[in-house]
């Protein structure tokens, strides 16, 4: 099934699409700090990073951030964690993934306690060994650092057995850091050029193309 013993997947963007859920709760977080947004979808750029990062690069000061952090996570966890759908035909891969035995991580710069519950609600949280993500604190938020997290509940493998799968540079940079390759999916919110530049492995555009990837 595939020539790989570990696959660490991103998640928003990578298995799922949340951009409803995401936008509509930093819509709610940027109203809390008093900078409302006329066009919602101009928040999609902020989907993937670490939310408390892309705050930062618009001027906010710490106590507006926490503000903002705090508004988002009111709303997203009762409400936008669930606007959200799987990305067509995902799942029926990671179920045959895991069948054929090998190993599956999620690596994501969401707080780990969300990724879970979107995993759960989506029937898929028995496929993944581990479930990598941020922490609440901020302390464990880049991508390099969520790796490294699964990595070591892995068992830190041999990284000629892993490779990544995400939609944006962040991805492909933060594996690039413990030598594992990276495969950029084109259905996320990065573009070809984003992942070309950050030296992906392979791009690909449908989940039949990724289901070749991996296999060959």
């Amino acid at each position: 099934m595939s020539r790989f013993q570990h696959v660490l997947f991103d998640l928003d963007g990578t298995l799922t699409d949340p951009a409803a859920g995401i936008t509509r709760s930093l819509a709610h977080a940027l109203e809390a700090v008093g900078r409302p947004v006329a066009d919602r979808s101009s928040l999609r750029a902020l989907i993937g990073p670490p939310l408390v990062d892309a705050f930062a690069a618009m001027g906010m000061t710490d106590a507006e951030i926490d503000v903002a952090i705090a508004a988002y996570r009111e709303r997203y966890t009762t409400v936008g964690l669930y606007e959200n759908a799987l990305i067509h035909g995902i799942d029926a891969l990671v179920r045959d993934l895991h069948t054929a035995g090998v190993r599956l991580a999620i690596a994501t710069s969401k707080p780990e306690p969300f990724a879970a519950t979107i995993l759960e609600h989506f029937g898929l949280l028995d496929h993944f060994a581990v479930v990598a993500g941020a922490t609440l604190d901020h302390r464990r938020r880049h991508k390099d650092e969520v790796v490294l997290h699964a990595l070591e509940h892995l068992g830190l493998p041999d990284v000629s057995g892993v490779v990544m799968v995400g939609d944006r540079e962040h991805d492909v940079f933060g594996a690039a850091e413990h030598g594992i390759a990276t495969i950029g999916v084109l259905w996320g919110y990065g573009s070809k050029d984003e992942l070309a530049r950050a030296g992906a492995a392979a791009i690909v555009a449908t989940v039949d193309e990724l289901r070749d990837a991996l296999r060959t």
